[in-house]
């Protein structure tokens, strides 16, 4: 079992192999991607064979942000209704959300009002929101305009990205923007290390230790 979590990321005095660990939630309707997302991430892989997450799934990426060692715990939700039960379980204590739909499938947009209300629901009041339109590379079958998913994600207060795990399009962004937030907060909220959170706001995340040299994008 996955060890549990620490409110606002503190380190486990048990474990010194991470600074912070950040607990990181990726949920929607099922089939809008959010597997293949995670795994473009972790493993940098991607399948074009579906099949459906059984309950809860998770991986383990560990990032480093400032000279201090960020483990991430992202987990991997069905969307399916009969296990909406044991995925809202998880909401507590997750520090951010990755909240998915698929740009060519309109009841996962329409969806998308649901999921917000359960994040609401059953997470903390200061988990932090990104809204994904998935599947960009497949903008020929696209039924969501951008426009659309843009303004719902004003109204519902979250940044907005589309992004494609297929062709690796703004998934490593998203989740970069996402730790962003929630170091901005932690900054805000706690007194948290100073290194950890300076320049939180422009700084990007690095898969590599910081004493390694940086690849341009």
């Amino acid at each position: 079992m996955a060890k549990a979590e620490h409110r606002f990321g503190q380190r486990d005095g048990s474990d010194q192999n991470f600074d912070y660990m950040f607990k990181l939630l990726i949920i929607g309707n099922s089939s809008v991607g959010k597997t293949s997302f995670l795994f473009r991430y972790a493993d940098d892989s991607f399948s074009n064979s579906f099949v459906s997450t059984v309950g809860i799934d998770f991986k383990v990426k560990t990032v480093y942000r400032n000279d201090k060692r960020v483990k991430l715990q992202i987990w991997d939700t069905a969307g399916q209704e009969r296990y909406r039960t044991i995925t809202t379980a998880y909401y507590r204590g997750a520090m951010g959300f990755i909240l998915m739909y698929d740009i060519t499938n309109e009841e996962s947009f329409n969806a998308v009002q649901d999921w917000a209300t359960q994040i609401k629901t059953y997470s903390w009041d200061n988990a932090q929101v990104i809204l994904v339109g998935n599947k960009c590379d497949m903008d020929d079958e696209r039924v969501v305009p951008v426009e659309k998913g843009k303004h719902l994600a004003d109204q519902l207060g979250f940044e907005y990205y589309e992004a494609s795990a297929k062709e690796n399009i703004n998934v490593r962004q998203v989740f970069e923007r996402l730790v962003d937030i929630i170091c901005v907060k932690m900054s805000e909220r706690v007194d948290a290390d100073p290194s950890m959170v300076t320049g939180a706001k422009t700084t990007r995340l690095n898969d590599n230790p910081p004493q390694l040299p940086q690849n341009c994008c």
